[in-house]
């Protein structure tokens, strides 16, 4: 088999990019020959060579508009190497990356991975709709990161037939004891609720800003990210005199954050809406041990990966009473703590390693390429 991972952008960034990244290396540890084509505005027109089974070819782009690279470059790329390849991988949303396989003439099989609906370009969706119903018309496979974003996404009614489920996996971070220790020792005795992203919208950081008004001085929220709403989440902490309780941290690097998974107690994921499709930093914190409280958005997954009363709780959106309800409910009892803290990595285990992602998605090409042969 030779697969291409196709979409999105590069460097590695979002959830999107970290997942095609990963099968591309996963899947050529395991001796399948897997590239990846991809967009840049900083870093592109170069190939990387990974391994002896997998290349990274970034195309040049001219900007990034609307969450999407402009990329002339990736339409001529994929027509020119198509052919090289038994599957091509396309996840979705990414209009450019839809727009080059239409163009390519491949006739080859399709795999379409649906991180999730476009949500947020209203505008953007009215025109590229035509184009997103042609690559679902065209898509042998439609994968998503959970049954329920498969089965609640109004755009994929009527394709059942053409599911497969495959949940995000990641391996555990390298551990950073003693920087999680100076951590732990920076805030005493006091209870961290971590929370990690943008800070944007969706995300609902204000309402988590606005739990920690009804959380005892026992507790200490800490949000690690940049984003554009980060003055005004500082105002707000400001207006209400909660610089003691809950800490901006900026921009967390990858060498320190597994630190801040081992402080913490608990993580928090105050999400709004179903842009926020899996939730990635869940399962992250969950090969740490910690619980999590998340969110109960309607047609979204992040429900789903954190299994109510297993893992942690969750919570209705937008209700910062019901956040601070919930960590409290997990933290305040010593044994109820450490039975979701055991319950949290169990389920990362079982479900979310990057090597059950991988073996998944092998399966599901294994299974794509034997009804071709038939």
């Amino acid at each position: 088999m030779k697969i291409l991972q196709l979409g999105k952008f590069y460097p590695v960034e979002g959830g999107v990019e970290k997942v095609m990244y990963d099968l591309m290396t996963g899947l050529s540890r395991n001796g399948i020959v897997c590239d990846m084509l991809c967009a840049s505005n900083i870093c592109g027109g170069k190939t990387v060579e990974i391994n002896d089974y997998a290349r990274l070819m970034i195309c040049n782009a001219w900007m990034k508009k609307a969450a999407t690279m402009i990329s002339p470059e990736m339409v001529t790329s994929l027509h020119k190497i198509c052919r090289r390849y038994d599957i091509v991988h396309v996840h979705h949303p990414d209009p450019m990356a839809c727009l080059a396989l239409f163009l390519s003439g491949y006739k080859g099989k399709v795999v379409v991975h649906w991180h999730s609906d476009i949500c947020k370009q209203k505008m953007l969706l009215k025109f590229y709709i035509p184009l997103q119903k042609w690559l679902l018309h065209r898509a042998d496979v439609i994968i998503g990161t959970t049954p329920v974003y498969l089965n609640e996404s109004p755009y994929l009614r009527g394709l059942s037939d053409k599911f497969a489920c495959l949940p995000i996996g990641v391996d555990v971070m390298p551990s950073n004891q003693m920087k999680a220790e100076k951590i732990r020792r920076r805030f005493g005795q006091r209870k961290i609720v971590f929370s990690l992203g943008r800070l944007v919208a969706y995300k609902g950081y204000h309402y988590l800003v606005n739990a920690a008004r009804y959380l005892s001085d026992d507790f200490v929220v800490l949000i690690g990210g940049m984003g554009d709403l980060k003055d005004d989440l500082q105002k707000q902490i400001d207006h209400f005199g909660l610089n003691e309780k809950v800490k901006l941290l900026g921009f967390v690097p990858d060498e320190q954050l597994s630190a801040y998974y081992e402080a913490c107690d608990l993580f928090c994921l105050s999400s709004v809406q179903k842009t926020e499709a899996f939730g990635i930093v869940q399962v992250e914190a969950m090969s740490f041990g910690k619980p999590v409280v998340a969110t109960l958005i309607p047609q979204s997954g992040v429900s789903w990966v954190n299994e109510h009363g297993v893992s942690g709780l969750n919570a209705q959106p937008k209700d910062s009473e019901a956040l601070a309800k919930a960590i409290m409910e997990i933290t305040n009892d010593r044994e109820v703590y450490l039975k979701y803290s055991r319950n949290a990595f169990d389920r990362y285990r079982d479900m979310f390693t990057k090597e059950k992602m991988v073996d998944s998605c092998i399966k599901i090409y294994q299974d794509l390429m034997d009804r071709k042969n038939k």
